[in-house]
C-alpha cells in the first residue's frame, strides 16, 4: 500500500538537507532554481546529482544544455535561496537582485555560496514526476564562509542557530 503524499512530505521534512541553487543558461535566459535534493553520487569520475520536477521551468531550461552550476549556500545566502525558490517570479533578470559571478562558460555561481561546482550533463533520468540530473563536475571552487544554509522541518536554518542541530548534540 502506498504511502499517503501529504504523510511522506511531512516525514521526509526530517531529513536536513543543504540549500544550493542550480544554475543554467538556455534560450539566451539565465535559469536558476532552489534544491535541496542534491547529492554527491562518485569521486572517480567525479559526479554529483539534483533533482528537478517535470513541472518546474528550470526542468525544461537543463534539458535544454549540458552545462550547469550549483552553488551551495551559506547561511548568508537565505535571501538568495527565498527569491530563487519563489514559484512564478519572473524569469527575465532574476538574478539582477542576487550577488553573483560569472563561469568562464557564463553560467551564474552565487556569491553567498561556501562552495560551487561546474558540471556538464553525465545522464539524466525520469524518476517519477523528477528527473534525476547527474553531471560530471568540472571545476570545484571552495569559499571561505562559516556555515551552510539548511533546510529543515519546511523551514531554512542554520548550524549556528538556537535550538538547530550540531555535531556535538547527537
Amino acid at each position: 500500500m502506498a504511502v499517503d503524499p501529504v504523510e511522506l512530505r511531512h516525514a521526509m521534512a526530517n531529513l536536513a538537507g543543504s540549500v544550493n541553487v542550480v544554475c543554467c543558461r538556455a534560450y539566451d535566459q539565465d535559469h536558476a532554481m532552489t534544491a535541496t535534493a542534491v547529492a554527491s553520487v562518485s569521486l572517480d569520475p567525479p559526479l554529483v546529482l539534483f533533482c528537478v520536477a517535470h513541472t518546474s521551468r528550470f526542468w525544461e531550461a537543463v534539458s535544454a544544455t549540458d552545462q550547469w552550476t550549483i552553488s551551495i549556500l551559506a547561511d548568508t545566502g537565505r535571501p538568495d535561496a527565498e527569491w530563487l525558490a519563489t514559484k512564478g517570479r519572473p524569469l527575465e533578470r532574476q538574478l539582477d537582485r542576487v550577488e553573483h559571478q560569472r563561469t568562464e562558460q557564463g553560467i551564474a555561481v552565487l556569491s553567498e555560496s561556501l562552495t560551487w561546482l561546474e558540471c556538464r550533463t553525465f545522464s539524466q533520468t525520469t524518476a517519477g514526476d523528477h528527473d534525476i540530473v547527474v553531471g560530471e563536475v568540472d571545476r570545484a571552487v571552495v569559499n571561505a564562509g562559516e556555515q551552510p544554509l539548511v533546510y529543515w522541518r519546511a523551514r531554512y536554518t542554520s548550524l549556528s542557530e538556537p535550538g538547530s542541530v550540531s555535531a556535538g548534540n547527537q
